[in-house]
């Protein structure tokens, strides 16, 4: 008895990975899948349609830099029939706002039925993006209404509990799970995630918490344990009426601050946000009159998909 105990308890570990997918059919990445099944879970990073995947998303190194999306699409079918219900992550800069909506219903026609997106939490946005970013949310929130998509198929960006004023004793949780999700990279060393890693980094340097060889050092770990929203957040971001669903990056929030610190949150998608709210607030306006108007109200409160992804 004790011994089967002990087997269950080391075998009761999970390793999120995610890729873009190049390699995904390969022998040697389904020999790994193969062998590792119940112990990993696996996503690929599919931008959208090939004109927005194939903006950021290029072979390096070559005579001519080529796009990656013919390299990458090939490999979904296989993707989704070993993991029927994985989802893809998609992030969203200044130049890709024109082909959100058109990226969105490629995603699903492709049978990706969870399409987590959000916007970069760097300082790249323009003058003129919020507004350009609502327009483009508005329309996928017509196309998915219209379509019918709302019953199978998930948008992370359309998220009834967001835009409300914060609670700082119901709701002052760290965003994301900086020190509670342990990255490591191919020497061995340990970080609270993957962006405290130097290649994350523009400015600051590696927040290395420990390796393999000589395990976590806890008083490095022990700052992000104690990180809320109020602690990081300016009285501004505290007070503002559609605080709810703002998000933050703890890496980037170490990258741009003024000195080396973990708590200087990074505030430079706020008007991102606040265009979100105001496109999330016209999607479910619309969808419930629709849903009302034809009986169907309670059967879609009842049966509603749900995003199984973690926050971060």
């Amino acid at each position: 008895m004790y011994l089967f105990g002990w087997e269950t308890l080391v075998n009761n570990y999970r390793f999120n990975v995610s890729t873009n997918g190049i390699n995904y059919n390969s022998p040697k990445v389904q020999e790994f899948i193969c062998k590792n099944k119940k112990h990993v879970s696996i996503g690929i990073t599919i931008d959208g349609t090939k004109r927005k995947h194939d903006l950021n998303r290029i072979w390096k190194g070559t005579n001519k830099e080529r796009g990656s999306y013919d390299d990458v699409v090939k490999n979904i079918p296989l993707w989704l029939e070993q993991i029927p219900n994985a989802e893809t992550k998609v992030t969203i800069s200044s130049a890709d706002i024109p082909y959100i909506k058109e990226s969105v219903l490629h995603l699903y026609s492709l049978g990706i039925h969870e399409v987590n997106i959000n916007c970069v939490f760097e300082d790249v946005w323009k003058e003129g993006d919020d507004r350009l970013f609502e327009e483009q949310l508005m329309e996928l929130a017509d196309a998915i209404i219209d379509g019918g998509y709302y019953n199978d198929y998930v948008c992370s960006f359309f998220t009834e509990h967001i835009g409300k004023p914060m609670d700082c004793q119901m709701d002052n949780q760290n965003w994301c799970g900086a020190g509670k999700m342990l990255a490591v990279d191919a020497e061995g060393n340990f970080y609270p995630c993957m962006r405290f890693a130097k290649y994350s980094l523009r400015s600051k340097d590696a927040l290395i918490i420990g390796n393999v060889r000589d395990g976590i050092d806890k008083n490095k770990l022990r700052p992000f344990l104690t990180l809320d929203r109020c602690t990081q957040s300016t009285q501004e971001c505290i007070d503002c009426e559609v605080a709810s669903g703002c998000a933050w990056c703890q890496g980037e929030n170490y990258d741009a601050a003024d000195t080396p610190t973990i708590y200087q949150r990074s505030t430079a998608i706020c008007k991102m946000h606040k265009a979100r709210v105001r496109a999330n607030n016209y999607y479910w306006n619309k969808l419930y009159r629709k849903l009302e108007k034809e009986g169907e109200r309670e059967a879609f409160e009842n049966n509603k998909p749900k995003s199984n992804a973690p926050k971060c």
